[in-house]
């Protein structure tokens, strides 16, 4: 396989100890944070449990072990003692033709089954730049998908993005789907997607979807003259969401999404590097709770956002800045949300979504913490609304236009009526 690397100039260099991959992890360990650290240096590089004679003591071996960098002692329990412990593994040790595989292989490998360790979280990750380098970045990033919707202009350039997930997820047919997408489009959202468990099943074929969506959504053009995009999840095993890749660009798609979970970082990467894919990437995060949740064991979504932006994804999904139907927390939305927007390289920012149980009387505090830079998708908060999915849309637009006018809701909604129903039904 050939090596490919990316010559990328540096804007900034988080990563104190520059050529180490760092890696930051909270642990419970039966005995002290300090042998965790050790334990985790020894699993995770060069070591093992005991003593080996045939090698020990080698050089070449030896330099190649994880480095502890940092540890802090939180608590001594009864059985065990808590902790953060920041690792740093020499970038030699990582096999950079099999990509994300080989780095996911040691920051988040075997240390999770150590017996002695009662919990561990990977915290965080900063990659050094002879990493970095070997992946794409965003192709479009938030400046380019701007562009293709022309929010880059208008009466409020640069604004938060109104999205929708058409509801229900599953059961309509294509021609169904894509009449609900042309009443969101008119309604005035900028952006449409697939449910992350919306393939090419029977009812509603990828091809079918896609093609009659484009037709709706130019006819919204014409009538409005607003671009619209819509999100074609090509999700599935390797060869099948290829196929579907190059399906959805014939038949004119002009944006894909991908559950990078379930299908793996690496395909995300091969879809960023690939010339032939030049529209944007929508990443959804689907059974990342899975791992992401608990706060004392599992992988937090920082090292997941954080690679998302390296391999190429243009969105993510990153929760709804402590408010919403899914598990939220703020502070780490607000990192995850950095994550995306800080210099990192010459990578172009990601744009962060924020999704799950939104309606219109979330938009205030939405753009409070997100700024303009957030993707607001709502599926039952537009295709709920009383008076359905186009007045649905509108309300959602009127709310976040009362937010950047720095109008109330209660008060732009006595000359919104669309708004007025939508705070009736799920208050403010």
């Amino acid at each position: 396989m050939k090596k490919l690397r990316l010559n990328l100039k540096v804007i900034i260099m988080k990563n104190e100890y520059k050529e180490l991959l760092v890696g930051r992890y909270y642990v419970e360990h039966v005995d002290s944070v300090a042998k965790a650290a050790e334990e985790i240096c020894d699993e995770e590089s060069v070591g093992t449990w005991t003593d080996l004679r045939t090698t020990e003591g080698r050089p070449h071996v030896a330099k190649l072990r994880a480095e502890v960098l940092d540890t802090k002692v939180f608590k001594d329990y009864e059985g065990y003692q808590s902790g953060e412990v920041t690792i740093g593994f020499q970038t030699e040790t990582f096999d950079m033709e099999a990509g994300i595989t080989s780095i996911l292989s040691m920051l988040a490998g075997n240390l999770f089954g150590l017996g002695a360790l009662r919990n561990i979280r990977w915290l965080d990750v900063d990659f050094p730049r002879s990493i970095a380098e070997y992946f794409p970045g965003p192709k479009f990033g938030i400046e380019g998908v701007r562009k293709i919707i022309g929010t880059d202009k208008g009466e409020f350039p640069n604004r938060p993005h109104i999205g929708t997930i058409v509801k229900p997820k599953m059961g309509l047919t294509a021609q169904e789907w894509a009449d609900v997408a042309y009443d969101a489009a008119i309604g005035g959202v900028d952006f449409i997607k697939d449910d992350e468990n919306l393939g090419s099943q029977p009812f509603c074929p990828i091809g079918d979807r896609t093609v009659k969506v484009l037709e709706k959504l130019d006819q919204a053009k014409e009538e409005t003259g607003r671009t619209v995009i819509h999100a074609v999840n090509v999700t599935a095993k390797h060869n099948v969401m290829w196929e579907r890749i190059e399906e959805a660009l014939d038949n004119g798609a002009k944006c894909l999404m991908i559950d990078v979970i379930l299908t793996g970082f690496q395909e995300l990467a091969d879809m960023a590097r690939d010339p032939g894919i030049k529209v944007p990437i929508h990443v959804h995060r689907t059974m990342h709770a899975a791992f992401t949740r608990s706060p004392v064991h599992g992988i937090s979504m920082l090292p997941i956002a954080k690679i998302v932006r390296m391999a190429g994804g243009d969105q993510l999904h990153i929760g709804s800045y402590g408010q919403g139907k899914m598990d939220t927390d703020i502070n780490l939305e607000l990192k995850l949300k950095d994550a995306l927007l800080n210099p990192m390289y010459e990578f172009k920012q990601a744009f962060p979504t924020a999704s799950g149980g939104l309606y219109p009387a979330k938009i205030p505090n939405l753009v409070k913490h997100g700024g303009n830079n957030v993707i607001i998708q709502a599926g039952g908060g537009i295709h709920g609304h009383p008076d359905g999915t186009q007045k649905g849309a509108m309300a959602m637009r009127q709310a976040l236009d009362a937010t950047l006018k720095k109008i109330t809701l209660e008060e732009y909604a006595k000359n919104h009526v669309e708004l007025a129903k939508s705070l009736e039904k799920w208050g403010n």
